[in-house]
């Protein structure tokens, strides 16, 4: 029997930090994960660079039920407290895009600071360990697949549901209903869109097209890049607009002259300034030549824009600016790179991540219904739930 204070159960982003900072407290800490080596979410993410955190982290730029559950631990552990760390460590890095932050190296970098710093707080950390079941009759009473282990806190930090192939379960889900916690309804978060018999021909007709978009779906914008594939639409304005699409499905708009002005003006000063242009070799300016190709072989009426009615330019604008998209579904979790829902925040403290109704079980980083936007935002919530978790438990 293995007798420790605290069992950490997952050592990803956040199993990690809390582990780290628990450890650093004096308390006994062990960590276990099934898998064989820690980080493998870290180590793949922002292209194998780890997008670590963003500069602009906004509670509202997060989805949960409970839209202020997450304010707390963020204002406690910020994202100016993370870039210090990593530069305590001596980890080169910088900004990309939209206040995302990137390693100059490797995001083993990350992998290996974070077990530098659970090393310095005397945690044990054991890999490839299963846990099957946990009890709690007095303390809890864990039993694993390298024997059983005794702990007054347990800490679920095993993840959501995203990308089987790195080891996702349900254990934290299975773990929390069996306790009474209630679950929002897991289902795939920045997970690309699939398309319907009445697009998906088209679309796959020139899959690897990429342009700049803003996709939308009621008050949500995301001005980002898009990419055609051969399901439906991907890239970074795709992800984030699926987060806020309902598990019904719903619509987006896709605008794809974004930034390049108003498309109404474009096509009538166009049609005044150069009336022997077609309209092919117009979009082709503003869009990618294949879409542009696509677009007069299969939607508009091609042509020298002085023989197109200003009213089919005019429709023709608006559309390039609201193209509606109606997806069929989306490429599911082996493609998400979060989870949305989880571990009903009802049933945590916000200030320290332990269940209100089971003392010593908390529940931290993508277990729980907390999801950001994409560009570093989930990964904070790792480090910053993690923090307030393990400066608690």
């Amino acid at each position: 029997m293995i007798e420790t204070d605290i069992l950490v159960i997952g050592a990803g982003a956040a199993g990690l930090m809390c582990a780290a900072i628990a450890g650093q407290r004096g308390r006994r800490v062990m960590l276990v994960d099934h898998n064989e080596a820690p980080g493998a979410k870290i180590l793949i993410s922002g292209g194998g660079r780890c997008n670590f955190t963003n500069l602009d982290i906004q509670p509202d730029r997060f989805l949960s039920a409970n839209a202020h559950f997450a304010k707390s631990a963020l204002a406690r552990y910020k994202a100016t407290d993370f870039i210090a760390l990593i530069e305590r460590h001596g980890i080169a890095y910088h900004e990309k895009t939209l206040g995302q932050l990137f390693c100059d190296g490797s995001a083993k970098q990350i992998v290996a600071m974070l077990m530098k710093e659970a090393k310095a707080g005397n945690v044990d950390c054991r890999f490839s360990v299963k846990v099957e079941d946990i009890q709690k009759p007095d303390r809890f009473l864990i039993s694993t697949s390298q024997g059983p282990i005794t702990a007054d806190a347990v800490v679920l930090a095993c993840g959501g549901l995203s990308i089987p192939k790195l080891g996702a379960s349900d254990f934290a889900y299975r773990t929390a209903k069996r306790f009474g916690m209630k679950l929002i309804e897991p289902r795939p978060g920045l997970v690309p869109l699939t398309a319907g018999p009445a697009d998906i021909d088209w679309m796959r007709s020139i899959t690897g097209t990429a342009l700049p978009c803003i996709a939308s779906t009621g008050k949500r914008r995301f001005p980002e890049a898009m990419l055609f594939t051969h399901k439906g639409v991907s890239g970074p304005a795709i992800l984030q607009i699926s987060s806020y699409l309902p598990p019904s499905g719903g619509s987006i708009t896709m605008d794809w002259l974004a930034g390049s002005g108003d498309g109404r003006e474009w096509l009538l000063d166009a049609k005044r300034d150069r009336p022997k242009t077609s309209l092919k070799t117009l979009l082709a300016e503003r869009l990618p030549a294949r879409l542009a190709t696509l677009l007069v072989e299969k939607f508009v009426e091609d042509g020298k824009l002085a023989d197109l009615s200003d009213k089919k330019l005019l429709a023709l604008a608006d559309r390039l600016q609201a193209w509606p998209f109606a997806p069929d579904g989306t490429e599911g979790f082996a493609k998400a790179e979060v989870t949305l829902g989880g571990i009903d925040t009802d049933a945590l403290s916000s200030k320290t991540m332990e269940a209100k109704k089971i003392p010593g079980l908390y529940a931290i980083g993508e277990a729980v219904d907390v999801t950001g936007w994409l560009g570093g935002y989930n990964f904070q919530w790792a480090w910053s739930s993690g923090w307030v978790a393990g400066m608690s438990a």
